[in-house]
């Protein structure tokens, strides 16, 4: 049963406000939501200071890029 729950129960990487093409990821400008379909928290170091190849929404997940 925990297994159908899993992707509900862990979080992604998200926008935490609008993220414009070429601005850094950083602390500032993302968060961590549920559920689990887009970048694992784990991955946050390889994320932050990486430059966006496009813009984010707030809440928007955050791709590999």
């Amino acid at each position: 049963g925990e297994l159908q729950n899993v992707n509900l129960i862990r979080r992604s990487i998200v926008a935490k406000k609008a993220i414009n093409k070429g601005e850094l990821f950083n602390e500032d400008n993302l968060t961590t939501k549920r559920p689990a379909s887009g970048i694992s928290p784990m991955n946050w170091e390889s994320v932050i200071g990486k430059e966006a190849q496009r813009n984010y929404f707030v809440d928007e997940m955050i791709e590999h890029e």
